[in-house]
């Protein structure tokens, strides 16, 4: 156990827009049983940019921690007393953890969470890798590929602005990141890993070109799951890591973090999330 001690009847919740079809409140209330934590309680805020600051001010001291969805990752950051070095990395805010005196400290934990969720299905290392996207968490996934890619990246975008800025995480995380415009992206199938990050009905288009003999797919979706390409990609053999895997790797940090409790309960939470799923 860590040295933050849980405290009885606390809050948490999930704050993003669009929010009603996040998961989070039902794998940090399965923890919350799993650990014990009766008096807890977790929710979700529909809560936007413009809203915000306001929605963090009105906070008392019974808050444990916030769980940040799109798009306030990084609306968040102007808004806190510190951030860790995870966040830093990608500029990007995905934890609130509420300190005794009330200080905010952002952290990130879809980077660990990515790494922990590859691991589990076995890939530790790769020679090079391809992602689909440009968005927040593709930034995220290159800060995680700068951990377990050997060689080089390429990212899949689709401006020139997206292209350029995929190539300065690059630099600043020290991983070789190339850029390819979109309508190339079949290619980028043939890769060890792919790391799909683009939004539900992006990828579908890319079903054809799914290679005979695929590695690992990430795709961060799950709902709905599976993707037609994450679906193309297990029939063919491929390793498939879905959304629901990064999103229950990266709650389990966030509810050590919010509770202080070590291990949470992974099993108790994947569990949780697949019967919420499947009930859909």
């Amino acid at each position: 156990m860590n040295s933050r001690v849980a405290t009885e009847g606390r809050r948490a919740a999930v704050l993003g827009s669009p929010i009603e079809h996040s998961l989070s409140p039902v794998l940090h209330r399965a923890a919350y049983a799993a650990l014990g934590l009766a008096d807890w309680s977790y929710g979700r805020f529909e809560v936007g940019e413009a809203e915000l600051a306001g929605f963090l001010e009105g906070l008392d001291g019974s808050w444990a921690g916030l769980s940040l969805t799109m798009p306030l990752k990084r609306a968040i950051i102007p808004l806190l007393d510190a951030i860790t070095d995870t966040a830093a990395s990608v500029e990007a805010v995905n934890t609130v953890v509420f300190g005794e005196d009330g200080r905010r400290t952002g952290d990130n934990t879809d980077i660990p969470g990515m790494i922990a969720a590859l691991r589990e299905r076995g890939v530790e290392k790769v020679e090079y890798a391809a992602v689909l996207g440009a968005g927040a968490t593709a930034s995220s996934a290159l800060a995680a590929l700068a951990r377990v890619c050997t060689g080089p990246v390429t990212a899949y975008v689709r401006t020139h602005t997206r292209a350029e800025e995929m190539r300065g995480w690059g630099e600043r995380l020290g991983l070789e990141v190339h850029t390819a415009d979109w309508a190339e992206a079949g290619h980028a199938l043939d890769a060890p890993l792919v790391v799909a990050t683009t939004p539900a009905g992006a990828t579908d288009a890319l079903v054809p070109y799914v290679p005979e003999t695929p590695g690992t797919l990430f795709d961060v979706l799950y709902d709905p799951w599976p993707t037609p390409l994450a679906a193309s990609w297990a029939e063919r053999g491929g390793a498939v890591v879905g959304g629901l895997d990064l999103l229950v790797h990266q709650a389990v940090l966030q509810v050590e973090l919010m509770t202080g409790r070590s291990p949470a309960p992974l099993a108790a939470m994947r569990a949780a999330g697949e019967e919420a799923l499947a009930a859909r």
